[in-house]
């Protein structure tokens, strides 16, 4: 399941008004549950048993991707828990650096989640301003990695 699925799966939990959630495949599984102002996300492999992630405030997700403080830069956030890698391989080149161009279709880092490595695309169309978190550094739901000018 790629993380565009479960941002679509949480849009409707929210405009549909429902609190939980829950999918079985074979080889995964997914429960998601909303209350009050939060949302947690558990995903494992279905032979597993489920991992909870850390909550997460529901408004992160659903803020404005502006950022006042910061001169209308727009944020990439993390669409899920785990760790950031700003390269695919230790040895490979960074995928974005401050001044790198990017589109919506651009991989800017990855997010390792329970061993499985998520490519994060850009989703924006600007220029890096800033990168937010360390490499191999824990992330959270909702939070910003980067900031983009989107001139």
């Amino acid at each position: 399941m790629e993380i565009k699925d479960i941002r679509r799966i949480v849009e409707l939990m929210k405009a549909n008004d429902l609190t939980e959630f829950s999918m079985k495949d074979n080889d995964f599984e997914l429960a998601l549950k909303r209350g009050g102002e939060e949302t947690v996300v558990y995903a494992a492999p279905a032979a597993a048993p489920v991992a909870a992630a850390p909550a997460a405030p529901v408004a992160a997700a659903e803020a404005a991707p502006a950022v006042d403080e910061n001169d209308g830069l727009i944020e990439i956030p993390s669409p899920i828990v785990g760790t950031f890698y700003r390269k695919p391989a230790p040895d490979a080149d960074n995928f974005a650096e401050i001044g790198t161009e990017i589109t919506e279709d651009s991989v800017v880092c990855i997010v390792e989640a329970m061993k499985v490595m998520n490519e994060i695309k850009a989703e924006v169309k600007g220029v890096i301003k800033k990168i937010l978190v360390d490499d191999a550094s824990p992330v959270q739901y909702g939070q910003p990695l980067f900031l983009v000018d989107p001139k």
